[in-house]
């Protein structure tokens, strides 16, 4: 993209000063023989492609940098004095008495000196337009430049932003799943290395797969599978859980881990009031390129446990889906007196 860029420059850039050439050429082979003229032309053109060299791409990139536009002003008049000045003395050189007296027929006689100064003032406007047309070809460019690397700088930050919330997840998660298998191995060693194996394939996951930006969608799902069969054996007969999932097409692509918070919030703040069984109900369907998540978990404030990092899953799934699904997801959160539901419509297209 960059080197396409600077081509489409480059061939702008001849085609102006090429175009500049045979402009200036007719008007002097109207007055002067083919050679004469072509000299004429050659030295015109090469002062005014200095000059506008100089202050295009030497004088004006400095200022941006520096951030000294009012200097780079002042500037840009002497340039533009020094190209009137070089035009008014080339034209000098070449022209004779006949040739001033017709540039301005109502003087008799006009002397070398006057013509120049005439000249010059006449020449201002197109050493303007000249400059003008150079640096104005100079600040787009660096315009985007600056733009390009401001996206890059940006992109930079929100991948730091993703890594930070996405290493949020993993501790907690493994965590919490480690300290149930040392409870377990105390009391049912069996049920332990079922669930030490289960865990193997979840961290597998996390190790391998999740350093990239998308991973496909079947990997994902099945690795919300195995979250949940984790969650499952540790929670045993204390919860009902259900979960239906309809994936059309497990080829689309996902970022890695987006879901997770959801459902470690489900297991950690579900309630179970005396003598009822709490529950946890999550359904996963994908259609077209529409993925509709939504999970539901017994909630009652009388039995909530005080926590200071409620409402940080959330919140880290919320900036995760404005970071990398911008205006293509939504995101509800519904709470009752009975139950908390979560739903996330995302669009993998």
């Amino acid at each position: 993209m960059v080197t396409n860029y600077k081509n489409r420059h480059w061939i702008f850039l001849v085609f102006f000063w090429s175009l500049l050439g045979m402009t200036i050429w007719a008007q002097m082979i109207e007055d002067y023989d083919f050679f004469t003229a072509t000299i004429q032309a050659v030295l015109v053109l090469f002062c005014s492609a200095v000059l506008a060299h100089i202050l295009s791409d030497v004088i004006l990139p400095k200022a941006l940098k520096q951030n000294k536009m009012n200097w780079f002003a002042l500037q840009s008049v002497v340039v533009v004095l020094l190209l009137a000045f070089c035009l008014s003395f080339i034209y000098i050189v070449f022209s004779d008495s006949v040739l001033r007296r017709k540039a301005y027929p109502e003087a008799e006689d006009v002397d070398s000196l006057h013509f120049l100064w005439t000249r010059f003032y006449g020449n201002i406007p197109s050493a303007i337009l000249i400059c003008g047309t150079a640096c104005g070809l100079r600040f787009y460019q660096e315009h985007n430049v600056i733009e390009r690397n401001h996206a890059q700088l940006q992109q930079v930050h929100l991948e730091a932003q993703i890594k930070i919330l996405q290493d949020q997840i993993n501790p907690h998660l493994m965590f919490n799943i480690l300290n149930h298998i040392h409870i377990l191995m105390q009391s049912n060693v069996q049920l332990a290395s079922a669930l030490l194996v289960q865990f193997s394939d979840i961290l597998r996951y996390q190790l391998y797969e999740c350093n990239k930006e998308y991973v496909p969608l079947h990997l994902e799902i099945k690795y919300l599978k195995d979250l949940i069969a984790v969650e499952e054996t540790r929670w045993g007969n204390e919860l009902e859980v259900k979960s239906k999932w309809n994936i059309e097409d497990g080829q689309l692509q996902i970022v890695p881990l987006l879901l997770v918070p959801l459902i470690e919030n489900a297991f950690k703040h579900v309630s179970r009031l005396p003598n009822e069984k709490g529950y946890v109900h999550l359904s996963c369907e994908q259609i077209n390129h529409q993925l509709n998540f939504k999970i539901e978990n017994s909630y009652t404030e009388q039995y909530k446990i005080p926590s200071k990092s409620q409402g940080l899953g959330l919140e880290n799934v919320k900036k995760r889906l404005a970071i990398q699904y911008p205006e293509k997801h939504q995101f509800n959160i519904n709470k009752t007196n009975s139950d908390f539901t979560v739903t996330v419509t995302l669009d993998l297209k």
